[in-house]
């Protein structure tokens, strides 16, 4: 892998470059100057043969007219010196014939026994009929190139002889190769300079393209402390210049982000409101802790998680819907154990007149909200339904009073009493509910004492004691014998253990019995009172605190109660850091325990 990324490295891209244009360029330069030279080579050659030819020609018209003593001085000998003058030339072979073809001349020294003889040479029979010719063939045996020239000799406008050419120019190709070898051998040192001059320039002009490469590896990994290498001014050093400054800018923008960053992490972190971002395809990029905690998951795992699956709500909303969301959705994560409501705001987020770029979801939890409102409707129904039946009662008696009753000595008497006590209960129902409103805006002011609880359970059972003596209903009690001692409001209290036993009274049968036990614990005392009455059905044992709730509503409110008796108890018991509880079996009985810690000022001694 190394060796593929150096050979894509820049470094070597500018090697090769530098490599192809000097070899390229010799290429030309040598493929024209060849061209060029053998062209040259060629013409100076032919006008060389030229030149020779014509001199010889001269010579041999002088030699063929001057008188002469033929046996003396023969003319064959004189032609022989001319042509060893001229044409004393290697792969060259010239021949000389007079008017009737004969060969009275040759420059070949192997061919002399053609003297004499007569020329069948188709060229040499057109020079004696005036044509020249010079043509360049190619040797039928041997494949060299041959030059080839016929020219007459002329005198006076008469043609007297003939002068023939053969000259081979494979010297001037063999030349002509020569000099590309050596141009060949010339293009390769030239290459190999070319190279070490190619690496050596290209490090100057990389060397500073690594270092910022590096560079910009380093500020990818975050670390903006590394600066480049100036080599020089020229671009590339301008270049490493403005990459610095970069460095710099982006180091002071990344710590701003980087600050922003951790203000909003906190921000997010520490809200009490869940929030969710997504991209503008609805899936997850950001979840802060409140939301995994609301939605109980790990932001880990469901980063890129579409948000309506998230929220339960991929069956029927897509993501895009979600952009058109203007009031908050209510989300019901509710069990079997307990209710869960969340409240979801949808904000979309877009740059200016710009595409939407994603979705901001803040998730409130409205439990506690959804409950109070829930639990202030059933409040003004309960308290309206409260209200109205004695109202209504008393309308109807006042009435009936109205319209003569009172005239009658025995309905008289009795439908004022059935409105005197129609308007005791609605006394006692508001007094309960002031009672209440106090407690919950904790305007009741306790006042906390050291009391003998086994003293104060002995006083009201002996006061319920004397009250059921003609109901045939026994009351019992159970207590330690030692005192057992708890910090409380004694007017409070007194008012939860009345309002218990009361109770008690009520729903007990003749001559059942009512059990009141203290039972000591290690930190606390338990306090029971139990009764053999119809009891309290299994599924209505956890709302009998609740206010206003009666298992046999009928029954109660024949009873006189309000509803509100044991909600008012447990915010009493609560606020002695007690709890209060029940345990019924339907049609056997009911138990309420209350917990209360002991005193911190006394403690009992078990012993005592």
């Amino acid at each position: 892998m190394r060796i593929i990324d150096f050979f894509r490295s820049i470094h070597v891209k500018m090697i090769v470059i530098f490599i192809l244009l000097i070899f390229i360029a010799v290429q030309v330069i040598g493929v024209y100057f060849t061209r060029e030279l053998e062209s040259q080579l060629e013409d100076n050659y032919f006008a060389m043969l030229r030149e020779r030819a014509d001199l010889l020609e001269y010579n041999v018209r002088q030699e063929m007219t001057r008188d002469r003593n033929p046996e003396e001085e023969p003319l064959e000998d004189d032609i022989e010196a001319l042509l060893h003058e001229f044409f004393s030339l290697e792969n060259l072979d010239v021949q000389v014939v007079d008017a009737n073809q004969r060969v009275i001349g040759t420059s070949n020294w192997n061919d002399q026994n053609i003297v004499g003889q007569q020329s069948t040479l188709v060229r040499i029979e057109r020079a004696l009929y005036g044509t020249e010719d010079a043509s360049t063939l190619r040797d039928p045996e041997t494949g060299d190139r041959i030059r080839v020239m016929a020219q007459p000799v002329e005198l006076d406008g008469e043609i007297i002889g003939a002068i023939y050419i053969e000259a081979s120019i494979e010297s001037i190709y063999a030349e002509l190769e020569e000099i590309n070898n050596i141009f060949l051998n010339g293009t390769f040192i030239a290459l190999a300079i070319t190279a070490l001059l190619g690496i050596l320039v290209s490090q100057t002009i990389t060397r500073p393209i690594v270092d910022m490469k590096k560079q910009a590896k380093v500020m990818g990994e975050g670390d903006f402390s590394r600066r480049v290498k100036v080599y020089g001014q020229d671009e590339i050093g301008q270049l490493a210049e403005s990459f610095n400054v970069l460095t710099m800018n982006l180091k002071e923008a990344h710590a701003n982000t980087e600050g922003e960053r951790k203000k909003l992490s906190s921000v997010l972190s520490h809200m009490t409101d869940g929030v969710i971002a997504t991209d503008e395809l609805g899936h997850i990029i950001l979840m802060n802790t409140r939301a995994e905690r609301l939605l109980d998951v790990d932001s880990k795992e469901i980063m890129g998680t579409s948000l309506p699956e998230v929220l339960d709500l991929s069956g029927n909303i897509a993501p895009s819907d979600l952009y058109d969301y203007t009031e908050p959705i209510l989300l019901d994560f509710s069990n079997e154990q307990e209710d869960f409501l969340l409240e979801a705001h949808f904000s979309v987020i877009r740059n200016e007149e710009g595409p939407v770029n994603g979705l901001i979801t803040v998730l409130h939890d409205v439990t506690e909200k959804e409950k109070i409102e829930r639990d202030r409707r059933e409040f003004v129904a309960n308290v309206s339904h409260e209200l109205r039946t004695p109202l209504t009662t008393m309308r109807s008696y006042l009435e009936a009073l109205e319209e003569g009753a009172m005239e009658d000595e025995s309905l008289g008497p009795r439908f004022l009493n059935v409105t005197q006590n129609e308007t005791e209960r609605m006394i006692r129902l508001v007094n309960d509910l002031l009672q209440l409103s106090r407690m919950d805006n904790d305007e009741v002011q306790m006042t906390f004492a050291p009391t003998d609880l086994k003293e104060l359970l002995s006083q009201i059972t002996e006061r319920f004691q004397m009250i059921t003596k003609d109901k045939n209903i026994d009351i019992r009690k159970q207590f330690p014998k030692h005192p057992v001692y708890v910090d409380m409001d004694k007017d409070k209290m007194v008012q939860v253990f009345d309002n218990i036993v009361s109770n008690a009274v009520k729903y007990s049968p003749d001559g059942g019995m009512i059990m009141i036990q203290m039972i000591t614990r290690g930190q606390a005392v338990d306090i029971e009172i139990t009764d053999e009455g119809v009891g309290i059905p299994k599924e209505s044992q956890e709302k009998i605190f609740e206010r206003f709730y009666r298992v046999d509503k009928a029954r109660a409110r024949n009873l006189g109660g309000t509803g509100l008796g044991l909600a008012i108890a447990k915010e009493i018991v609560q606020a002695h850091g007690g709890r209060i509880g029940v345990n019924s079996v339907w049609k056997k009985g009911t138990t309420i325990s209350v917990t209360l810690p002991y005193s911190i000022a006394k403690k009992a001694s078990v012993g005592e």
